[in-house]
Parts: structure tokens; C-alpha cells; sequence
């Protein structure tokens, strides 16, 4: 039995889309199966993927990123169809048109903040200077303008949550995939963190995450609320 779920009132091409999409694998030494999933994830709109630790949320996530390979379907990203793509390619739109910001937070402890927070910024080949002042605007953002020279072990666990966000959205991607972003900060952090991902949907940036939040799923355009591989339960 496939999961599909389809945005309400899209118009044009969706900025990503999974169809039939199917992965298999073990977890722990014990088989887990992602059923054939197809969802649509349009511009200037929130999906939150919910769902208890060992759903499928991460696999969903992964895949769309391109982490993951199915093992059925097809993925496109902004028009394209990405499914057998290299890795080369796929890692070029993760850093050119795609955020992304892990479950767990993951620095460069030899470099500042500000350094880990532009590191995307690097191969494209954009100017110490700039990627600095582009860093202390991200940072910013997130109430760490005055943290750009500490090392990310000198940071709370959710100042390195903040930091995460501010790195996945230094290019401006047209597509942002979170996995548990408010998960370690405080309920204030967590409100103005929700207020930034409404200010992207303004801007046209279609969001994904995966969530326990009950703000952020309120929030939310469409809500997948996903078990056992399956995407038990979907609306607006």
C-alpha cells in the first residue's frame, strides 16, 4: 500500500516532490522499510513530519536530501529529476538551493563559529571577507552576532541549534529540511526559530521538517504524521 499526499491549491511545479518512493534497509540489525511514499512540498509552504523516533521521519528527510538512495520511485528536485543523479551533482544543489539542518549539530571544533557557519560559502568560491560579513548577518539572526570568533564547544547546546539554522540558511535556499530544529532550545528560542521559518514562507522557501513541536506543527501548511513506515495520517 503506497502514502500519497499532494499539497491543497499547488500551482506550477512543486520545488521538490517523492514518487512511490520506497527504501529498505536494517536499523539495529532489525529490517525497516520505508512503504512507497509520493509527497509534494511547494514553494512558500511548511510540511511538519511527525511521528514517534523510528517512524521514518529521518529516512523521509535523507532522501529527499539525496543521503539516501531509494530503492523505488523517483525524486525531483526544483524540476529535475534527481533519482540516479551522482553525487557530485547532488551535492552541488544541497550547497546551492538546499538548507539543511541535521539532528544533530556537527562543527569543525578547530574553526570559529563564524568559519563553520560559511563553510558552504567556500567552494563556490566567495571572499574570506565576504563569507565573514554574510556569517555575522546569518548569525544574527539567531541572536549569536557576538558569538562569530568562539569555538562551537563554547556554545550551549542550543546556541549550536541556532548556529545550525544560521549555517543552513547562508545561501538563501529555496529549500530548507530540518530535522528536530527546535528540539534543544528554550520555548522562547523555539517561538522566534518559528517565526523565522514563517518569514521564509513569505519568501517563497518551501520547508520540511520532521518535529515535535506543537507550534511548529500548528503552524504548518500540511501535517504527515508518519508510523511504522507509513504515513498513517496527512492534512491541512
Amino acid at each position: 500500500m503506497s502514502s500519497t499526499v499532494h499539497f491543497p491549491e499547488m500551482s506550477g511545479e512543486p520545488v521538490a516532490s517523492l514518487e512511490g518512493v520506497a527504501r529498505r534497509f536494517e536499523k539495529g540489525g532489525v529490517p525497516f522499510e520505508l512503504a512507497p511514499t509520493t509527497l509534494s512540498f511547494a514553494a512558500g509552504s511548511l510540511t511538519a513530519i511527525t511521528g514517534r523516533s523510528g517512524a521514518g521521519k529521518t529516512t523521509l528527510l535523507h532522501l529527499l536530501a539525496g543521503f539516501e538512495r531509494a530503492d523505488a520511485g523517483r525524486i525531483r528536485l526544483f524540476g529535475r529529476d534527481v533519482t540516479d543523479a551522482g553525487e557530485s551533482a547532488l551535492a552541488r544543489l544541497r550547497r546551492e538551493k538546499i538548507g539543511i539542518v541535521h539532528q544533530q549539530c556537527v562543527f569543525l571544533d578547530h574553526l570559529p563559529l563564524w568559519q563553520n557557519v560559511a563553510c558552504r560559502l567556500v567552494p563556490v568560491g566567495v571572499p574570506a571577507r565576504e563569507r565573514r560579513t554574510r556569517a555575522r548577518a546569518a548569525l544574527e539572526r539567531f541572536g549569536l552576532g557576538s558569538r562569530l570568533d568562539r569555538r562551537p564547544r563554547e556554545l550551549s547546546g542550543g546556541e549550536q541549534q541556532r548556529a545550525a539554522l544560521a549555517r543552513a540558511l547562508i545561501a538563501d535556499p529555496r529549500l530548507l529540511i530540518a530535522d528536530e530544529p527546535t528540539a534543544h532550545v528554550d520555548a522562547q528560542t523555539a517561538a522566534e526559530i518559528a517565526d523565522v521559518f514563517a518569514r521564509l514562507r513569505s519568501e517563497g522557501v518551501a520547508l520540511v521538517i520532521a518535529t515535535h513541536d506543537a507550534v511548529l506543527e500548528q503552524r504548518a501548511d500540511v501535517r504527515v504524521r508518519m508510523a511504522d513506515g507509513r504515513v498513517a495520517a496527512a492534512g491541512a
